[in-house]
Protein backbone atom coordinates (compact mmCIF):
# COMPACT_ATOMS: atom_id res chain seq x y z
CA UNK A 1 0.00 0.00 0.00
CA UNK A 2 2.73 2.56 0.85
CA UNK A 3 4.68 1.53 -2.21
CA UNK A 4 1.24 2.18 -4.59
CA UNK A 5 1.25 5.68 -2.82
CA UNK A 6 4.65 6.93 -3.09
CA UNK A 7 4.25 5.88 -6.90
CA UNK A 8 1.30 8.12 -7.19
CA UNK A 9 2.91 10.87 -5.34
CA UNK A 10 6.04 10.36 -7.82
CA UNK A 11 3.77 10.49 -11.17
CA UNK A 12 2.06 13.17 -9.77
CA UNK A 13 5.26 15.40 -9.09
CA UNK A 14 6.12 14.51 -12.91
CA UNK A 15 2.49 15.27 -14.18
CA UNK A 16 3.60 18.90 -11.84
CA UNK A 17 6.50 19.86 -13.37
CA UNK A 18 6.07 18.77 -16.83
CA UNK A 19 2.60 20.88 -16.19
CA UNK A 20 4.41 23.93 -14.89
CA UNK A 21 7.32 23.55 -17.61
CA UNK A 22 4.58 23.83 -20.71
CA UNK A 23 2.71 26.42 -18.92
CA UNK A 24 6.41 28.63 -17.86
CA UNK A 25 6.98 28.20 -21.86
CA UNK A 26 3.42 29.45 -23.07
CA UNK A 27 4.25 32.16 -20.95
CA UNK A 28 4.41 35.66 -22.58
CA UNK A 29 6.96 36.40 -20.61
CA UNK A 30 9.13 33.43 -22.37
CA UNK A 31 9.81 35.87 -25.09
CA UNK A 32 10.70 39.06 -23.51
CA UNK A 33 14.40 39.84 -24.08
CA UNK A 34 16.99 40.15 -21.43
CA UNK A 35 18.14 43.73 -22.25
CA UNK A 36 21.86 43.09 -21.49
CA UNK A 37 21.85 40.15 -24.44
CA UNK A 38 18.80 40.30 -26.83
CA UNK A 39 18.04 36.93 -26.11
CA UNK A 40 14.25 36.09 -24.58
CA UNK A 41 14.17 32.60 -22.01
CA UNK A 42 13.29 30.77 -25.31
CA UNK A 43 15.45 31.57 -27.21
CA UNK A 44 18.21 31.11 -24.57
CA UNK A 45 16.58 27.23 -24.40
CA UNK A 46 16.56 26.85 -28.15
CA UNK A 47 20.67 27.72 -27.68
CA UNK A 48 21.10 25.17 -24.60
CA UNK A 49 19.05 22.65 -26.39
CA UNK A 50 20.49 22.74 -29.60
CA UNK A 51 24.39 22.98 -28.38
CA UNK A 52 23.84 20.05 -26.01
CA UNK A 53 23.42 18.00 -29.06
CA UNK A 54 26.62 19.49 -30.89
CA UNK A 55 28.52 18.30 -27.58
CA UNK A 56 27.47 15.18 -28.01
CA UNK A 57 31.15 14.82 -30.46
CA UNK A 58 31.99 18.70 -29.83
CA UNK A 59 35.98 17.73 -31.32
CA UNK A 60 34.43 16.69 -34.22
CA UNK A 61 31.73 19.47 -34.79
CA UNK A 62 34.95 21.96 -33.88
CA UNK A 63 37.16 20.06 -36.40
CA UNK A 64 34.04 20.60 -39.21
CA UNK A 65 33.49 24.18 -38.32
CA UNK A 66 37.13 25.19 -38.43
CA UNK A 67 37.72 22.75 -41.99
CA UNK A 68 34.91 24.66 -43.55
CA UNK A 69 36.36 28.20 -42.28
CA UNK A 70 39.38 27.54 -44.17
CA UNK A 71 37.92 25.93 -46.99
CA UNK A 72 35.90 29.06 -47.31
CA UNK A 73 38.38 31.17 -46.63
CA UNK A 74 42.00 30.02 -47.47
CA UNK A 75 43.60 32.69 -47.23
CA UNK A 76 42.73 33.07 -43.36
CA UNK A 77 45.08 29.71 -42.84
CA UNK A 78 48.73 31.57 -42.69
CA UNK A 79 47.32 33.06 -39.76
CA UNK A 80 47.50 30.32 -37.61
CA UNK A 81 51.57 29.34 -37.68
CA UNK A 82 50.65 26.30 -35.60
CA UNK A 83 48.93 24.69 -38.73
CA UNK A 84 49.71 27.18 -41.51
CA UNK A 85 52.05 24.72 -43.37
CA UNK A 86 49.19 21.54 -43.33
CA UNK A 87 47.42 20.90 -46.54
CA UNK A 88 43.44 21.84 -46.29
CA UNK A 89 43.10 18.18 -46.58
CA UNK A 90 45.11 17.12 -43.79
CA UNK A 91 44.16 19.68 -41.32
CA UNK A 92 41.42 16.84 -39.67
CA UNK A 93 44.31 14.84 -38.45
CA UNK A 94 46.53 17.42 -37.49
CA UNK A 95 46.31 17.70 -33.19
CA UNK A 96 46.83 21.47 -33.34
CA UNK A 97 44.15 21.93 -35.23
CA UNK A 98 42.31 19.56 -33.09
CA UNK A 99 43.31 21.66 -30.11
CA UNK A 100 42.66 25.14 -31.56
CA UNK A 101 39.22 23.83 -33.22
CA UNK A 102 38.20 22.41 -29.23
CA UNK A 103 38.89 26.34 -28.47
CA UNK A 104 36.85 27.93 -30.18
CA UNK A 105 33.93 25.17 -29.09
CA UNK A 106 35.07 25.40 -25.64
CA UNK A 107 34.52 29.13 -25.67
CA UNK A 108 30.89 28.71 -27.80
CA UNK A 109 30.70 26.54 -24.54
CA UNK A 110 31.08 29.21 -22.27
CA UNK A 111 28.71 31.84 -23.68
CA UNK A 112 25.86 29.08 -23.51
CA UNK A 113 26.54 28.53 -19.80
CA UNK A 114 26.78 31.89 -19.17
CA UNK A 115 23.63 33.47 -20.64
CA UNK A 116 22.03 34.17 -17.53
CA UNK A 117 25.24 35.91 -16.58
CA UNK A 118 25.51 38.57 -18.68
CA UNK A 119 28.49 40.55 -16.93
CA UNK A 120 30.75 37.71 -17.33
CA UNK A 121 29.88 37.03 -20.62
CA UNK A 122 30.70 40.75 -21.08
CA UNK A 123 33.74 40.44 -20.08
CA UNK A 124 34.89 36.95 -21.06
CA UNK A 125 34.15 37.98 -24.98
CA UNK A 126 36.40 41.73 -24.14
CA UNK A 127 39.33 39.24 -23.05
CA UNK A 128 38.78 36.93 -26.09
CA UNK A 129 38.78 39.93 -28.27
CA UNK A 130 41.99 41.29 -26.49
CA UNK A 131 43.41 38.09 -27.09
CA UNK A 132 42.83 38.17 -30.62
CA UNK A 133 43.48 42.19 -31.39
CA UNK A 134 47.22 41.10 -30.22
CA UNK A 135 47.53 38.84 -33.70
CA UNK A 136 46.14 41.34 -35.39
CA UNK A 137 42.35 39.40 -35.82
CA UNK A 138 39.60 41.71 -36.59
CA UNK A 139 35.98 41.63 -36.24
CA UNK A 140 35.30 41.06 -39.88
CA UNK A 141 36.80 37.45 -39.24
CA UNK A 142 34.63 36.99 -36.29
CA UNK A 143 31.90 37.38 -38.53
CA UNK A 144 32.87 35.29 -41.09
CA UNK A 145 33.49 32.53 -38.52
CA UNK A 146 29.78 33.37 -37.30
CA UNK A 147 29.00 32.67 -41.01
CA UNK A 148 30.25 29.23 -40.77
CA UNK A 149 29.00 28.15 -37.69
CA UNK A 150 25.84 29.07 -38.66
CA UNK A 151 25.98 26.76 -41.83
CA UNK A 152 28.08 24.13 -39.92
CA UNK A 153 25.13 23.76 -37.54
CA UNK A 154 22.77 23.74 -39.64
CA UNK A 155 24.49 20.45 -41.74
CA UNK A 156 24.98 19.05 -38.35
CA UNK A 157 21.69 19.09 -36.97
CA UNK A 158 19.59 19.18 -39.32
CA UNK A 159 16.07 19.64 -38.51
CA UNK A 160 16.60 19.66 -35.29
CA UNK A 161 17.98 23.40 -35.78
CA UNK A 162 14.47 24.64 -36.30
CA UNK A 163 14.16 28.40 -37.46
CA UNK A 164 13.71 29.61 -34.21
CA UNK A 165 16.96 28.06 -32.72
CA UNK A 166 18.79 28.98 -35.72
CA UNK A 167 17.63 32.49 -35.37
CA UNK A 168 18.35 32.69 -31.65
CA UNK A 169 21.73 31.25 -32.99
CA UNK A 170 22.38 34.00 -35.39
CA UNK A 171 21.26 36.62 -32.55
CA UNK A 172 23.49 34.90 -30.04
CA UNK A 173 26.69 34.71 -32.28
CA UNK A 174 25.80 38.95 -33.62
CA UNK A 175 26.17 40.14 -29.73
CA UNK A 176 29.80 37.43 -29.61
CA UNK A 177 31.09 39.20 -32.58
CA UNK A 178 29.59 42.71 -31.30
CA UNK A 179 31.40 42.40 -27.57
CA UNK A 180 34.84 40.44 -29.23
CA UNK A 181 35.13 43.72 -31.36
CA UNK A 182 35.09 45.58 -28.50
CA UNK A 183 37.94 43.87 -26.89
CA UNK A 184 39.46 44.14 -30.54
CA UNK A 185 38.74 47.54 -30.30
CA UNK A 186 39.61 48.50 -27.19
CA UNK A 187 43.65 46.31 -27.00
CA UNK A 188 43.56 48.07 -30.37
CA UNK A 189 43.61 51.85 -28.96
CA UNK A 190 45.44 51.08 -26.19
CA UNK A 191 48.40 49.58 -28.29
CA UNK A 192 48.50 52.50 -30.66
CA UNK A 193 48.74 55.02 -28.43
CA UNK A 194 51.70 53.38 -26.88
CA UNK A 195 52.95 53.74 -30.17
CA UNK A 196 52.24 57.17 -31.26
Amino acid sequence: MKQQTSEKKELFLVEYYIDRRVSVMDSPDFDVPDPATGLSPREKKALIDTWELVKLDITGNGVAILVEFFRTYPQKLEKFAAFSTVPLDKLSTNKKFHAHANAIMYTVTSVVDNLDEPEVLVEMLKKLGENHGRRKIVKSEFEELKKVILIVLTEKLGNKLTPQAAAAWDKALTVVVEVTSQGINSYTQAHSSIIS
